[in-house]
């Protein structure tokens, strides 16, 4: 089963991946309210408060938006809401709903979520549900290389690293 963000480049992907996909908008990216579209400085330049929060590490509504929390409780309830009895779930969604997603399924704090290197454009996890709850078995994986990107749990990158487990 396909779910996807109703958001364009996922919904393309999501197509591009093999034809119909659920549509579901708890999938998309990060609301940042009056941050959105704003840089890093221009974020710090007009919210100096919330960005030195955000930058300490604080899970902050930036702009009135929504928290990492937030967002990553609702997709995560759209993921669980669609898991299949059998077989596989593939999601298309964006970088911080993903890593969000991730955190809230992992029962990781939300000040440790920053740890997950972002998903690149194109590269998947791979959650695994066992008897103790959801294992990361890959992150941030991808079709061939990509720099900077590393597949935690494919082969060694090389004879000095090996993958995380």
């Amino acid at each position: 089963m396909v779910v996807t963000s109703d958001l364009v480049r996922a919904s393309d992907t999501a197509q591009a991946l093999g034809g119909a996909a659920l549509v579901d908008p708890r999938l998309r990216e990060l609301e940042l309210g009056a941050w959105q579209g704003l840089t890093s400085e221009e974020a710090r330049e007009r919210f100096p408060d919330e960005h030195a929060a955000w930058r300490a590490g604080e899970d902050v509504p930036r702009g009135g938006g929504e928290t990492y929390r937030q967002a990553g409780e609702r997709a995560a309830a759209c993921l669980l809401e669609h898991l299949p009895a059998q077989g596989t779930l593939l999601a298309v969604t964006h970088g911080g709903t993903a890593r969000a997603a991730l955190g809230v399924l992992l029962e990781l704090p939300p000040a440790s979520w920053a740890r997950l290197v972002p998903l690149g454009n194109a590269c998947w996890s791979v959650l695994v549900e066992g008897d103790v709850g959801w294992r990361l078995e890959r992150h941030n994986a991808s079709a061939g290389p990509l720099l900077g990107a590393r597949d935690v749990g494919a082969a060694p990158m090389s004879p000095d690293v090996e993958p995380v487990r």
